[in-house]
């Protein structure tokens, strides 16, 4: 029997108010806060927090690890190698990327579920918008891991039930390389796009399972697109109050990061026996479900998701654009080399 046997999230120290934002221009930013990267971190190194924290429950040594993200800190080379280094994996270990888009996330969890041997799958974002964007309000900055092995491993957390995915190429959101934000379609359209998408994921995979909607205990909703991701949880028949919360008021949205770390929030509240559903919309959408076992009740993260949103400090919107790149400062005074 296979699923996951340990999860570890990382959420910045920083956060920025979003009221912030519009005190600046006017307009925009909105209510709570979003997470924020330090100036010297990236999704590498928020992905070997997430990946500490993850292997520090456990004594297991990945054989595999997969890297997804949207915001490489490098283009023609493998920054999973970074994370496997930084993990002291062992040299035998494979390690690879899975960049470009939110549904790369999927691709990591997919690969390493269907691994023969323990396989770590770790997601980390940046997400930037342009000044004053929607985009720049609703994102924030995360990592999440999810360690998936066989119970002759480790106890399984929750274990593997079934997996749906359907595929649709549509342009509601892209990014061109060099583009600071992205570029987004009318809502309206990516919503009609994306519903039937999810009720067609959804029915299938709680098909495989053999069960129906009302039997979901958690229903995890992931995805860039803020109403479609609501829409599809409304429309999905799971009970209001089973919806986990998206942590859109604390951590915003760290898009490749956002399943992995909703999921790993969710086995935090886990009790055993119950059913979680992973629902991910991106250029189609994906299902995954999982039910807890009796080791949920002893499962002690090494630090919890709602720790860290708690623990949270302050950062000035001036110093989060310098931070980003966006608003140039005066370099610090010392000779030229």
């Amino acid at each position: 029997m296979r699923g996951i046997i340990s999860a570890g999230g990382y959420v910045p120290f920083r956060r920025l108010q979003r009221a912030e934002i519009a005190k600046t221009f006017g307009s925009g930013g909105g209510k709570g806060t979003r997470a924020v990267a330090s100036y010297d971190e990236d999704s590498t190194t928020m992905a070997v927090e997430a990946g500490r924290a993850c292997l520090a429950s456990v004594d297991v040594k990945p054989s595999s690890l997969w890297f997804a993200t949207t915001s490489p800190a490098y283009l023609d080379k493998t920054n999973a190698t970074a994370v496997h280094a930084a993990l002291r994996l062992d040299r035998s270990a494979l390690a690879f990327d899975a960049v470009g888009s939110v549904r790369s996330a999927m691709a990591a969890l997919v690969a390493a579920g269907e691994s023969r041997k323990p396989s770590l799958a770790v997601a980390g974002d940046v997400r930037v918008g342009r000044p004053g964007s929607a985009d720049e309000a609703a994102g924030g900055d995360a990592a999440a891991a999810l360690l998936w092995g066989d119970d002759s491993d480790a106890p399984l957390l929750p274990e593997f039930v079934a997996y749906a995915g359907v595929t649709e190429e549509f342009v509601d959101r892209w990014r061109v390389p060099g583009d600071v934000g992205s570029k987004l379609w009318e809502e309206r359209f990516g919503e009609t796009k994306y519903l039937p998408l999810a009720a067609e994921a959804l029915k299938t995979v709680l098909g495989y399972a053999g069960i129906e909607a009302d039997a979901v205990d958690a229903l995890v909703v992931a995805g860039l697109h803020e109403r479609a991701c609501a829409a599809a949880a409304k429309a999905s028949g799971v009970a209001v109050e089973k919806v986990v919360d998206r942590l859109a008021d604390t951590v915003g949205n760290p898009g490749a990061a956002q399943p992995f770390l909703l999921l790993a929030h969710a086995l935090e509240r886990a009790t055993p026996g119950q059913t979680i559903v992973l629902l991910v919309l991106s250029d189609g959408a994906d299902a995954m479900v999982l039910r807890t076992t009796e080791a949920i009740a002893s499962y002690v993260p090494h630090q919890t998701v709602s720790a860290q949103i708690m623990a949270g400090a302050p950062v000035t919107y001036g110093r989060y654009l310098s931070w980003r790149g966006l608003l140039p400062v005066e370099p610090p005074r010392r000779p030229e080399p």
